[in-house]
Protein backbone atom coordinates (compact mmCIF):
# COMPACT_ATOMS: atom_id res chain seq x y z
CA UNK A 1 0.00 0.00 0.00
CA UNK A 2 1.47 3.41 -0.95
CA UNK A 3 1.53 6.46 1.30
CA UNK A 4 -1.85 8.17 1.36
CA UNK A 5 -3.20 11.61 2.20
CA UNK A 6 -5.48 12.10 5.21
CA UNK A 7 -8.68 12.95 3.33
CA UNK A 8 -10.39 9.55 3.53
CA UNK A 9 -9.05 8.97 7.05
CA UNK A 10 -10.57 12.21 8.30
CA UNK A 11 -13.87 11.80 6.46
CA UNK A 12 -14.47 8.50 8.22
CA UNK A 13 -13.10 9.76 11.55
CA UNK A 14 -15.49 12.71 11.50
CA UNK A 15 -18.48 10.55 10.57
CA UNK A 16 -17.72 7.94 13.24
CA UNK A 17 -16.53 10.31 16.00
CA UNK A 18 -12.95 9.21 16.50
CA UNK A 19 -9.53 10.69 15.77
CA UNK A 20 -6.42 9.50 13.96
CA UNK A 21 -3.22 9.64 15.97
CA UNK A 22 -0.37 11.78 14.63
CA UNK A 23 2.73 10.44 16.33
CA UNK A 24 6.04 12.30 16.11
CA UNK A 25 8.96 10.22 14.90
CA UNK A 26 12.72 10.65 15.27
CA UNK A 27 14.35 7.27 14.77
CA UNK A 28 13.83 3.65 13.74
CA UNK A 29 12.72 2.36 17.14
CA UNK A 30 9.98 4.97 17.50
CA UNK A 31 8.65 4.21 14.01
CA UNK A 32 8.71 0.47 14.69
CA UNK A 33 6.86 0.87 17.99
CA UNK A 34 4.17 3.07 16.44
CA UNK A 35 3.68 0.86 13.41
CA UNK A 36 3.53 -2.36 15.42
CA UNK A 37 0.80 -0.83 17.58
CA UNK A 38 -1.18 0.49 14.59
CA UNK A 39 -0.89 -2.85 12.81
CA UNK A 40 -2.10 -4.81 15.83
CA UNK A 41 -5.04 -2.45 16.31
CA UNK A 42 -5.81 -2.25 12.57
CA UNK A 43 -5.71 1.54 12.77
CA UNK A 44 -4.79 4.24 10.27
CA UNK A 45 -1.77 6.21 11.39
CA UNK A 46 0.05 9.48 10.76
CA UNK A 47 3.82 9.60 11.13
CA UNK A 48 4.63 13.18 11.98
CA UNK A 49 7.99 14.82 11.24
CA UNK A 50 9.06 17.99 13.02
CA UNK A 51 11.78 20.43 12.03
CA UNK A 52 13.89 18.91 14.78
CA UNK A 53 13.42 15.40 13.39
CA UNK A 54 14.40 16.55 9.90
CA UNK A 55 17.54 18.10 11.33
CA UNK A 56 18.38 15.13 13.58
CA UNK A 57 17.74 12.18 11.28
CA UNK A 58 17.69 13.86 7.87
CA UNK A 59 14.67 13.90 5.58
CA UNK A 60 15.97 11.14 3.24
CA UNK A 61 16.51 8.79 6.20
CA UNK A 62 13.05 9.56 7.59
CA UNK A 63 11.41 8.81 4.24
CA UNK A 64 13.32 5.55 3.78
CA UNK A 65 12.28 4.45 7.26
CA UNK A 66 8.67 5.31 6.38
CA UNK A 67 8.94 3.27 3.17
CA UNK A 68 10.28 0.33 5.19
CA UNK A 69 7.38 0.67 7.62
CA UNK A 70 4.93 0.48 4.73
CA UNK A 71 6.54 -2.71 3.45
CA UNK A 72 6.18 -4.33 6.87
CA UNK A 73 2.66 -3.10 7.66
CA UNK A 74 -0.24 -3.02 5.22
CA UNK A 75 -2.31 -0.14 6.58
CA UNK A 76 -3.16 3.46 5.62
CA UNK A 77 -0.24 5.72 6.54
CA UNK A 78 0.41 9.44 6.11
CA UNK A 79 3.80 11.14 6.40
CA UNK A 80 3.12 14.66 7.67
CA UNK A 81 5.28 17.73 8.29
CA UNK A 82 4.63 19.11 11.76
CA UNK A 83 4.91 22.89 12.27
CA UNK A 84 6.40 23.91 8.95
CA UNK A 85 7.95 27.30 9.64
CA UNK A 86 7.80 28.71 6.11
CA UNK A 87 6.95 28.01 2.48
CA UNK A 88 10.43 26.68 1.68
CA UNK A 89 10.28 23.92 4.30
CA UNK A 90 6.79 22.91 3.18
CA UNK A 91 7.93 22.84 -0.45
CA UNK A 92 10.95 20.68 0.40
CA UNK A 93 8.73 18.16 2.17
CA UNK A 94 6.13 18.12 -0.60
CA UNK A 95 8.84 17.60 -3.20
CA UNK A 96 10.38 14.92 -0.96
CA UNK A 97 7.30 12.71 -0.88
CA UNK A 98 5.31 13.88 2.17
CA UNK A 99 1.57 13.43 1.67
CA UNK A 100 0.57 16.13 4.15
CA UNK A 101 2.20 19.31 5.47
CA UNK A 102 1.43 21.83 8.16
CA UNK A 103 2.26 25.48 7.61
CA UNK A 104 2.36 27.23 10.97
CA UNK A 105 1.68 30.91 10.45
CA UNK A 106 -0.01 31.30 13.84
CA UNK A 107 2.68 33.69 15.08
CA UNK A 108 1.94 36.09 12.20
CA UNK A 109 -0.96 38.51 11.93
CA UNK A 110 -4.29 37.13 10.70
CA UNK A 111 -3.77 38.49 7.19
CA UNK A 112 -0.16 37.30 7.00
CA UNK A 113 -1.20 33.85 8.23
CA UNK A 114 -3.79 33.64 5.46
CA UNK A 115 -1.29 34.77 2.83
CA UNK A 116 1.45 32.28 3.70
CA UNK A 117 -1.06 29.46 4.14
CA UNK A 118 -2.62 30.15 0.74
CA UNK A 119 0.81 30.13 -0.89
CA UNK A 120 1.49 26.67 0.54
CA UNK A 121 -2.01 25.48 -0.37
CA UNK A 122 -1.62 26.56 -3.98
CA UNK A 123 1.66 24.67 -4.33
CA UNK A 124 0.57 21.59 -2.36
CA UNK A 125 -2.78 21.11 -4.05
CA UNK A 126 -1.10 21.15 -7.45
CA UNK A 127 0.89 18.13 -6.19
CA UNK A 128 -2.06 16.40 -4.53
CA UNK A 129 -0.79 17.11 -0.99
CA UNK A 130 -2.97 17.95 2.03
CA UNK A 131 -2.39 21.18 3.98
CA UNK A 132 -2.99 21.76 7.68
CA UNK A 133 -2.81 25.29 9.09
CA UNK A 134 -3.11 26.81 12.55
CA UNK A 135 -5.19 29.66 13.91
CA UNK A 136 -4.68 30.70 17.49
CA UNK A 137 -1.55 29.85 19.46
CA UNK A 138 -0.66 27.20 22.02
CA UNK A 139 1.42 27.98 25.06
CA UNK A 140 4.42 25.86 25.99
CA UNK A 141 7.73 24.81 24.49
CA UNK A 142 8.43 21.89 22.18
CA UNK A 143 11.50 21.98 19.91
CA UNK A 144 11.37 25.29 18.00
CA UNK A 145 7.71 25.96 18.88
CA UNK A 146 7.48 28.33 21.83
CA UNK A 147 4.86 30.67 23.25
CA UNK A 148 4.42 32.09 26.75
CA UNK A 149 0.63 32.05 26.69
CA UNK A 150 -2.25 30.72 24.65
CA UNK A 151 -4.27 32.73 22.17
CA UNK A 152 -7.53 30.85 21.79
CA UNK A 153 -9.00 30.39 18.31
CA UNK A 154 -11.82 32.78 17.45
CA UNK A 155 -14.67 30.74 15.87
CA UNK A 156 -15.74 33.43 13.40
CA UNK A 157 -12.15 34.03 12.32
CA UNK A 158 -11.75 30.29 11.82
CA UNK A 159 -14.48 30.30 9.19
CA UNK A 160 -12.97 33.24 7.34
CA UNK A 161 -9.49 31.73 7.58
CA UNK A 162 -10.56 28.38 6.08
CA UNK A 163 -12.54 30.03 3.29
CA UNK A 164 -9.81 32.46 2.27
CA UNK A 165 -6.73 30.24 2.71
CA UNK A 166 -8.18 27.02 1.30
CA UNK A 167 -6.47 24.88 3.98
CA UNK A 168 -7.74 21.31 4.29
CA UNK A 169 -7.66 21.04 8.09
CA UNK A 170 -7.17 23.50 10.92
CA UNK A 171 -5.28 23.20 14.20
CA UNK A 172 -7.14 25.14 16.87
CA UNK A 173 -6.23 26.42 20.32
CA UNK A 174 -8.72 25.47 23.03
CA UNK A 175 -6.44 24.98 26.03
CA UNK A 176 -3.85 22.34 25.17
CA UNK A 177 -0.18 23.29 25.14
CA UNK A 178 3.14 22.00 23.87
CA UNK A 179 5.57 20.05 26.01
CA UNK A 180 5.19 18.00 29.20
CA UNK A 181 4.18 20.86 31.50
CA UNK A 182 0.72 21.76 30.28
CA UNK A 183 -1.22 22.62 33.43
CA UNK A 184 -0.25 24.00 36.82
CA UNK A 185 -3.71 23.50 38.26
CA UNK A 186 -6.76 21.62 37.05
CA UNK A 187 -6.72 20.70 33.37
CA UNK A 188 -9.37 22.46 31.33
CA UNK A 189 -10.26 22.54 27.65
CA UNK A 190 -12.73 25.00 26.15
CA UNK A 191 -15.29 22.58 24.74
CA UNK A 192 -17.84 25.35 24.20
CA UNK A 193 -15.38 27.01 21.83
CA UNK A 194 -14.76 23.69 20.07
CA UNK A 195 -18.50 23.11 19.71
CA UNK A 196 -18.98 26.58 18.22
CA UNK A 197 -16.19 26.06 15.67
CA UNK A 198 -17.64 22.68 14.71
CA UNK A 199 -21.09 24.24 14.26
CA UNK A 200 -19.68 26.96 11.99
CA UNK A 201 -17.53 24.50 10.00
CA UNK A 202 -19.71 21.37 9.78
CA UNK A 203 -17.88 18.33 8.46
CA UNK A 204 -14.54 20.12 8.49
CA UNK A 205 -11.59 18.26 10.13
CA UNK A 206 -10.07 19.99 13.13
CA UNK A 207 -6.71 19.19 14.73
CA UNK A 208 -5.55 19.22 18.34
CA UNK A 209 -1.88 19.96 19.00
CA UNK A 210 -0.14 19.63 22.37
CA UNK A 211 -2.30 16.66 23.26
CA UNK A 212 0.04 14.34 25.11
CA UNK A 213 -1.37 13.04 28.41
CA UNK A 214 2.01 12.81 30.16
CA UNK A 215 1.32 9.43 31.83
CA UNK A 216 2.45 9.66 35.42
CA UNK A 217 3.80 6.11 35.37
CA UNK A 218 6.50 7.29 32.95
CA UNK A 219 7.19 10.45 34.94
CA UNK A 220 7.56 8.45 38.15
CA UNK A 221 9.77 5.81 36.52
CA UNK A 222 12.03 8.40 34.91
CA UNK A 223 12.34 10.32 38.17
CA UNK A 224 13.10 7.12 40.09
CA UNK A 225 16.11 6.57 37.88
CA UNK A 226 17.54 10.06 37.95
CA UNK A 227 15.29 12.33 35.89
CA UNK A 228 14.02 15.66 37.21
CA UNK A 229 10.64 16.06 35.57
CA UNK A 230 8.96 17.71 38.53
CA UNK A 231 5.34 18.69 37.93
CA UNK A 232 4.96 17.40 34.38
CA UNK A 233 1.25 17.16 33.67
CA UNK A 234 -0.73 16.59 30.47
CA UNK A 235 -4.23 16.51 29.02
CA UNK A 236 -6.52 13.93 30.69
CA UNK A 237 -7.36 11.16 28.26
CA UNK A 238 -11.10 11.48 28.77
CA UNK A 239 -10.89 15.07 27.50
CA UNK A 240 -9.11 13.92 24.36
CA UNK A 241 -11.73 11.24 23.75
CA UNK A 242 -14.45 13.88 24.09
CA UNK A 243 -12.69 16.18 21.62
CA UNK A 244 -12.48 13.29 19.15
CA UNK A 245 -16.26 13.05 19.25
CA UNK A 246 -16.65 16.77 18.45
CA UNK A 247 -14.99 17.21 15.07
CA UNK A 248 -11.33 16.75 16.07
CA UNK A 249 -10.06 14.22 13.52
CA UNK A 250 -6.32 14.39 14.24
CA UNK A 251 -4.65 14.41 17.65
CA UNK A 252 -0.90 15.04 17.95
CA UNK A 253 1.17 13.01 20.39
CA UNK A 254 4.89 13.63 20.94
CA UNK A 255 5.85 14.12 24.59
CA UNK A 256 4.32 10.79 25.65
CA UNK A 257 6.60 8.97 23.21
CA UNK A 258 9.66 10.75 24.58
CA UNK A 259 8.64 10.03 28.16
CA UNK A 260 8.03 6.33 27.49
CA UNK A 261 11.39 5.90 25.78
CA UNK A 262 13.34 7.90 28.34
CA UNK A 263 11.79 6.16 31.35
CA UNK A 264 12.54 2.68 30.04
CA UNK A 265 16.03 3.53 28.85
CA UNK A 266 16.86 5.04 32.24
CA UNK A 267 15.57 1.95 34.03
CA UNK A 268 17.43 -0.46 31.77
CA UNK A 269 20.74 1.39 32.16
CA UNK A 270 20.33 1.63 35.94
CA UNK A 271 19.39 -2.02 36.41
CA UNK A 272 21.98 -3.39 33.94
CA UNK A 273 25.01 -1.10 34.30
CA UNK A 274 27.24 -3.69 32.64
CA UNK A 275 25.36 -3.37 29.34
CA UNK A 276 26.82 -1.24 26.57
CA UNK A 277 24.96 -2.66 23.58
CA UNK A 278 22.40 -0.01 22.49
CA UNK A 279 19.99 -2.78 21.51
CA UNK A 280 19.74 -3.86 25.14
CA UNK A 281 18.08 -0.59 26.15
CA UNK A 282 16.44 0.43 22.87
CA UNK A 283 14.46 -2.82 22.67
CA UNK A 284 12.47 -2.25 25.90
CA UNK A 285 12.10 1.42 24.95
CA UNK A 286 10.61 0.40 21.60
CA UNK A 287 8.23 -1.97 23.38
CA UNK A 288 7.17 0.83 25.73
CA UNK A 289 6.31 2.99 22.72
CA UNK A 290 4.32 0.15 21.17
CA UNK A 291 2.32 -0.49 24.34
CA UNK A 292 1.62 3.20 24.94
CA UNK A 293 0.57 3.89 21.33
CA UNK A 294 -1.65 0.81 21.31
CA UNK A 295 -3.40 2.11 24.43
CA UNK A 296 -3.88 5.53 22.81
CA UNK A 297 -5.35 4.04 19.64
CA UNK A 298 -7.73 1.74 21.47
CA UNK A 299 -8.83 3.78 24.47
CA UNK A 300 -8.24 7.45 23.62
CA UNK A 301 -8.41 7.96 19.87
CA UNK A 302 -10.97 5.24 19.19
CA UNK A 303 -9.38 4.34 15.84
CA UNK A 304 -9.04 0.57 16.32
CA UNK A 305 -10.44 -1.55 13.47
CA UNK A 306 -10.96 1.47 11.20
CA UNK A 307 -9.18 0.18 8.07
Amino acid sequence: MPLVGPKEMFTRAYAESYAVGAFNINNMEIIQGIMQAASEEKSPVILQVSAGARKYAGQPYIMKLAEAALQENDLPMVVHLDHGADFEICKACIDGGFTSVMIDGSHHSFEENIAITKKVVDYAHDKGVWVEAELGQLAGVEEHVSAEKSVYTDPDQAVEFVQRSGCDSLAIAIGTSHGAYKFKGEAKLDFERLEKITELLPGYPLVLHGASSVPQEFVEMANKYGAKLGSAKGVPEEMLRKAASMGVCKINIDSDIRLAMTAYIRRQLAESPEEFDPRSYLKPAREAVRTMVQHKIKNVLGSSNKI
